[in-house]
């Protein structure tokens, strides 16, 4: 998640194009394998899988995978590898904030009626500090797995499936900004839902659905419910991540939220299990958000619920 107010005033960007992503149609044949009735399980142990490999990345490359670092790059490349093994046509984009060079990752899957376009998102880089494990780190491995599931499963969804993951958020959403105002008008308008993924694994968790599209809202709030876990509505990071700059254009919106420096209350521990008097994540922006710095229990659910918020609105 983003810096605060005060902090994104300190690392304001000037943002310039030298990609421009192409948009349209995609080239190639739907996969054969028809669309499978109900969401997968996504498997845990998958996406911590891919958690390591960002750690690993990270400890490489100065502890961290911030932007304009190595270690950025190296997580996007990992990322595209998985992607492009997978099936998928994936673009970088590219955009210069704080002078220094960042990147987007785009990815789809042929097929779908590209009118109606459902995309899943989440910001790949770290702050200085740490490596990001928590922040976002364990949005990014959570999308990751469930757009290979979409390829395991030769996913044949009526919707176009699209996949995101922005450089520059700690920066103040830059990366995703970005996106969003290279899109014309047309490309804006065929986004149906945009789903935000930004800190799901947080070790003191609690399970906070955004208050935006009431579809998507809902989607996510009867996922839960078939689990017996309440939710809360989020409103800590509400315009704080990157599905600000789709919502700022009128894009339905929505995503999860498993907390970060708050404190969490004794009424939320009742109902969530954890520690009250503590924050959600401790570790929130600092070089302990490592691999140990997760909650498997939530980022399980939570990884769950992305995939089947993806099924759902691309039927």
């Amino acid at each position: 998640m983003k810096l605060s107010v005060s902090g994104r005033a300190a690392a304001a960007a000037v943002v310039t194009a030298t990609t421009l992503l192409a948009t349209g149609s995609l080239a190639g044949a739907a996969p054969a394998t028809p669309a499978v009735a109900a969401a997968p399980d996504i498997p845990v142990a998958n996406v911590k899988a891919h958690l390591s490999q960002l750690q690993s990345i990270a400890t490489a490359n100065g502890g961290n995978r911030a932007h304009g670092r190595t270690g950025y790059r190296a997580s996007l490349d990992y990322v595209k590898a998985k992607l492009d093994a997978a099936g998928f046509a994936t673009t970088i984009q590219q955009f210069t904030s704080s002078s220094r060079t960042g990147y987007n990752l785009i990815a789809d899957w042929p097929g779908g009626d590209t009118t109606r376009v459902v995309m899943a998102g989440s910001h790949l880089d770290s702050v200085t500090a740490g490596p990001g494990i928590n922040d976002n780190g364990s949005g990014s491995a959570a999308v990751l797995e469930t757009a290979l599931a979409v390829s395991r499963a030769g996913l044949q969804p009526t919707r176009h499936l699209r996949f995101a993951w922005w450089g520059a958020e700690e920066l103040g959403m830059v990366g995703s900004r970005y996106y969003v105002n290279n899109l014309s008008s047309t490309n804006r308008s065929r986004i149906s839902a945009y789903l935000n993924f930004d800190m799901i694994g947080s070790p003191n968790p609690g399970y906070f659905v955004y208050d935006d599209d009431p579809t998507i809202e809902q989607t996510f709030k009867t996922y839960f419910s078939g689990l017996g876990v309440p939710t809360e509505i989020e409103t800590e990071g509400d315009g704080r991540s990157d599905h600000a700059p789709f919502k700022n254009v009128g894009i339905p919106v929505g995503g999860l939220f498993s907390g970060a420096d708050y404190v969490k209350t004794s009424a939320q521990a009742a109902k969530w299990g954890g520690t009250a008097g503590q924050p959600f994540d401790r570790c929130y922006h600092s070089s302990c958000d490592t691999i140990a710095n997760l909650n498997d229990t939530a980022l399980d659910r939570n990884a769950d619920a992305l995939a089947y918020a993806v099924w759902t609105l691309s039927s």
